[in-house]
């Protein structure tokens, strides 16, 4: 009997995240059933709440061509965070007869409990990100309403940049000359 043909696929938010984990535990799980790993797919430093990401994408593409028989994830919400895009997910795979296994959850649906377990994984998923999204939006208006400054600080020299605009320099020579934004230049000239 032929050995089952798997694509890994790995997702991190961050950049400051890596994928050392997922690559090295997918790895492992995929060595220790005899699959044969076709193809590892990666999005690095990408939202699971966006439905099109190059890794995946490229991995659905072909899927399409049936170049697998299996998808394995890490968790489900390195695949994604949004349950309707989820379910569109395991709804096309499920269509081109391609089973998908999450490791760290057990899942594996190619069974109907696995189907049932997934969908409300997915939808436990999209709800935390929700609540990090309330959280993160509660700490903002916290942070101004103690009178926090928000932003990256900005030490621009005004001066230079009006002296700049007075020898005759453009918006972006000046932007380029002084290293600072567009946005910078087009304020300090403003409040003249």
């Amino acid at each position: 009997m032929k050995n089952k043909r798997v694509a890994l696929y790995f997702r991190c938010s961050t950049v400051q995240q890596n994928l050392e984990i997922q690559t090295s535990d997918l790895r492992k799980y995929a060595e220790a059933r005899g699959f044969d790993i076709v193809k590892e797919y990666s999005d690095f430093g990408v939202s699971g709440a966006k439905d099109r990401r190059p890794g995946l994408d490229e991995l659905m593409k072909d899927a399409r061509k049936r170049r697998f028989d299996l998808v394995l994830v890490w968790r489900l919400d390195r695949l994604g965070r949004n349950t309707r895009h989820l379910l569109t997910l395991f709804e096309e795979l499920e269509g081109l007869q391609i089973s998908l296994v999450s490791h760290q959850e057990a899942i594996d649906l190619s069974s109907s409990l696995g189907r049932v377990i997934a969908t409300i994984m997915s939808a436990l998923a999209a709800f935390e990100r929700d609540l990090i999204k309330e959280r993160v939006a509660a700490g903002i208006q916290r942070a101004k309403d103690s009178g926090k400054k928000l932003g990256r600080p900005q030490s621009i020299d005004r001066t230079a940049i009006i002296s700049a605009r007075e020898r005759g320099l453009t918006y972006a020579e000046i932007q380029k000359e002084l290293k600072i934004s567009a946005g910078s230049v087009a304020q300090a000239l403003r409040q003249r």
